[in-house]
């Protein structure tokens, strides 16, 4: 293990290392002065591979488990999800608000404030994770039965969950910082120090699960240590800022500065802490329609868990590119140049587009064969699973405009208009579908409740974008 950190070390700093000494100009003056399309490329790649390769950890694992061990397994770990997606939010909460707060003091040029926001984030990171890891350990059966777990799949989410929550403090620390390391100039390294992990985990995912026969608990295992991976090679940028120097007195947390993150980064928080909920509700409907179906409990909850599962390799890339714009518009609209902001987040919005309409086309003509990746357990489980895909992700062309339009939000300083533009979807829209749907159409409603929220998520962004837009400078500014 110790000679794979080290290996994985070497080569995620191979890049900077190599061109350290070539770097007469720091990437937060290219950021006022380079092409934007090239910026977004710099910064959109990296990004994207980072936000794929994180949702392959649970990917991976509901491949390998549905193949090892079955699809209550599989089951099991969309019990689990919600449970994962707190931690996650709570780590992009106070990531995400440094981020967007280091790339505004960067672009105002104060380098001070930009180091203490980074240290607050460290320290309010590590007392956040610790007590949380603590408190779902202690009540996570009763969390599993809230999020959906019957009587069958209980006992398996119980032995995953208890070893995922071990590892939540890297976990979020790894997640939570990775926008961090990007906005400063690094976005290879943060690339590679989640794509370490997620290499680890998918070694030694088939080994736990096949060669030694752990089953679920093998998988969040392997999962567990590709975390700690990903969190030490992140621990090691520390001591390498481009743009700042972090100090001990950085790491003094200051009351007022962490509500600040908090607050830049809360509607990354309600983003995913809106798909606990619905995760949660979800699963219960799922189980309380399905049981009065010819499908029973089990299938449904289980298939739409993966079809959320592999949307989220497709939202992972609009991400990336929605995230790799932050930096280039928070720095440009703090520097006061509104026109170079404006451009990245069009640019933004039109990548985004082409790959959610890419995404659709493809679940919509292939859902047999991307189905047949996570096994197949019979007639009813690929009849339910191929309605999932083709249904549920009906109209996700419409998120890529939500989503960069949440983040330019929360890039230009509007966390209201950021947390209402990232919360519609899930909260406002998909949420109440959810319930009132099945009543009408049994559980089919549920799948039929995510095309309605990406219609209405669509127009509210839609409306909200255009309003700020308006008010910011059309006319360009010199570099």
């Amino acid at each position: 293990m110790g000679k794979f950190i080290v290996w994985c070390g070497k080569i995620a700093c191979y890049h900077e290392t190599e061109k350290e000494n070539k770097m007469e100009k720091t990437e937060r003056q290219s950021l006022g002065s380079a092409p934007i399309g090239r910026l977004l490329r710099t910064f959109a790649i990296p990004s994207i591979i980072s936000m794929v390769v994180s949702t392959l950890y649970n990917i991976v694992d509901q491949i390998f488990i549905g193949r090892g061990v079955g699809y209550l397994g599989n089951g099991a770990t969309n019990v689990i999800l919600p449970i994962t997606v707190i931690a996650l939010a709570l780590g992009l909460m106070i990531g995400d608000g440094a981020t967007a707060y280091f790339s505004l003091c960067l672009g105002q040029k104060e380098l001070k404030n930009a180091a203490q926001g980074v240290g607050n984030a460290l320290t309010l990171t590590i007392i956040v994770s610790v007590a949380l890891t603590v408190g779902s350990f202690v009540w996570l059966q009763p969390l599993c039965v809230l999020f959906g777990a019957t009587e069958t799949i209980l006992p398996y989410a119980l032995e995953y969950g208890s070893v995922i929550v071990l590892g939540f403090p890297f976990y979020m620390f790894s997640m939570g910082f990775n926008s961090v390391v990007r906005a400063d100039g690094s976005p290879v390294y943060a690339m590679m120090a989640t794509l370490s992990g997620a290499i680890l985990n998918t070694i030694l995912d088939p080994i736990f699960i096949f060669a030694f026969h752990m089953g679920v608990t093998g998988a969040a295992i392997a999962t567990v240590l590709g975390q700690i991976v990903s969190s030490i090679l992140t621990v090691v940028y520390l001591r390498r800022f481009r743009s700042i120097r972090l100090t001990r007195k950085c790491l003094i947390p200051q009351g007022k500065l962490c509500l600040k993150l908090c607050s830049l980064g809360v509607s990354s928080f309600f983003l995913q802490l809106a798909a606990t909920i619905v995760i949660a509700v979800m699963n219960n409907v799922l189980v309380k329609y399905g049981a009065d179906s010819r499908y029973g409990s089990e299938i449904p909850m289980t298939t739409l868990g993966i079809t959320m599962k592999i949307n989220q390799i497709i939202t992972g890339i609009v991400i990336g590119i929605a995230v790799g714009s932050q930096p280039i518009i928070g720095y440009n609209y703090g520097a006061g140049k509104m026109a170079r902001a404006r451009k990245t987040y069009f640019l933004a919005v039109g990548c985004s587009t082409a790959v959610m309409a890419l995404g659709t086309a493809i679940f919509q003509l292939f859902p047999e064969t991307i189905i047949s990746i996570f096994g197949s357990e019979s007639e009813l489980y690929r009849e339910f699973a191929v309605k999932s895909l083709k249904i549920f992700l009906l109209l996700i062309a419409l998120n890529g405009f939500q989503l960069c339009t949440g983040v330019f939000f929360q890039a230009i300083g509007k966390p209201v208009q950021a947390t209402l533009v990232s919360l519609s979807r899930q909260v406002l829209f998909l949420l109440p579908a959810l319930v009132i749907l099945p009543r009408f159409l049994g559980v089919e409603g549920a799948l039929w409740a995510g095309p309605v929220g990406d219609a209405c998520a669509f127009v509210l962004a839609l409306t909200l974008g255009f309003l700020e837009l308006r008010k910011l400078d059309p006319r360009p500014a010199h570099p």
